[in-house]
């Protein structure tokens, strides 16, 4: 059997006030024609379809379209709901849809569904884990100490009516230890989220999502398949890629990757301003990218970031690496007494400020501008 497995949608995202929905757009044909090509028998969604707990009207039409698609085809589509998401929101109507095979996690209430397809090889069975901390546990098992997130999720699964003789597969949405992450997700501060592995120790693939970044955990059948599209420039350098596994026995799991291709790629520029508008710098780039642009100008260029977009439309953030940005300067103030002109003081600020003093024409300005208020003086 031949299972898509993708997590971390997040349709509705929105990234420094830009709309990723012609992006999301995009990648959702390329992942339409993949399942196409390699003839997919299931698709497996762990966690994060919206961005927002509350998503917009685009967000959920987008979504429609997206079940829309898998329904057509009459594929098993499974779905359990992140951090991002309402469970509530999410699972309205999951009677109804599990009619057309779409399967939707609950709100979780003790329980865990499950799902059972067959093909040649016999039963496999799909665990839709939602996203859980500990108080969403504790309410269902009162009986039992439940402190931390690995605690949860080892007494949520600890009841699970599991055939090990069979193929099983745990869909969740959470942090594992051992995840490297990127700037884009939400964990928690000292890792308190983080959930121990070894408690899948008993399925045989563990669909995760939470985790941009596409890798496994202490084994291949632990994966985090990650986004399908860069959603902060920490991602910069990944490939995105979709994730296909092809299951015969419980002992032959197949793990393949595709690559993604981006509507607009994110990308990081530097250099200075002169360099960046140089036209023989960027006319083999494409420019309708996301970029992340650092100038190193020692002067701060007047609406930069505006100009830049003549070149860049979608540039997203900017930033100066310069003697001023890389030095942290404090003001001493000890001699503020002594005997020193104006222009002096605000010679030494400027000093301290940028790491270079003024030029004989700011020092002019300065000067002209002290004498004017000094004369206003009564």
């Amino acid at each position: 059997m031949k299972i898509l497995h993708l997590s971390d949608l997040h349709f509705g995202k929105r990234l420094n006030n830009f709309s990723l929905l012609e992006d999301q757009i995009y990648v959702n044909q390329q992942i339409f024609q993949l399942a196409k090509n390699q003839k997919i028998d299931a698709v497996i969604i762990a966690g994060d379809i919206f961005d927002k707990s509350i998503p917009s009207a685009d967000a959920v039409q987008l979504f429609d379209e997206f079940l829309n698609f898998w329904a057509e085809l009459n594929l098993p589509i499974f779905i359990i709901n992140g951090n991002h998401d309402s469970a509530e929101r999410l699972s309205f109507g999951l009677n109804i849809f599990s009619h057309n095979n779409i399967y939707i996690s609950p709100v979780y209430n003790g329980e865990i569904k499950s799902i059972t397809l067959k093909d040649n090889y016999g039963n496999i069975n799909f665990y839709l884990l939602p996203f859980l901390k500990p108080s969403m546990v504790r309410p269902f098992f009162s009986d039992e100490e439940i402190k931390s997130h690995t605690q949860a999720l080892k007494i949520a699964l600890k009841n699970l009516p599991l055939n090990k003789d069979e193929r099983n597969i745990l869909i969740a949405h959470q942090f594992v230890t051992g995840a490297v992450v990127s700037d884009s997700e939400e964990i928690n501060v000292g890792g308190l989220d983080n959930i121990d592995a070894h408690i899948f120790d008993d399925f045989d693939y563990v669909a995760l999502g939470h985790i941009h970044t596409p890798q496994t955990i202490l084994r291949d059948t632990i994966r985090y398949c990650g986004s399908l599209l860069k959603y902060s420039f920490s991602e910069a350098n990944q490939q995105k890629s979709a994730t296909i596994i092809d299951i015969t026995t419980k002992e032959q799991i197949n793990i393949t990757t595709f690559p993604i291709k981006p509507l607009h790629d994110m990308r990081k520029i530097k250099g200075s301003y002169a360099e960046l508008t140089n036209r023989q710098n960027y006319i083999n780039t494409n420019t309708d990218d996301y970029i992340f642009a650092t100038l190193t100008d020692e002067e701060d260029i007047p609406d930069a970031i505006n100009r830049l977009r003549s070149i860049y439309p979608n540039i997203m953030q900017l930033e100066y690496d310069n003697k001023r940005t890389r030095t942290n300067q404090i003001i001493d103030t000890s001699d503020i007494n002594s005997l020193k002109t104006p222009i002096e003081f605000f010679n030494e600020f400027y000093q301290l400020q940028n790491n270079q003093g003024l030029n004989d024409a700011q020092m002019q300005i300065m000067q002209d501008l002290i004498d004017s208020i000094w004369e206003e003086q009564p």
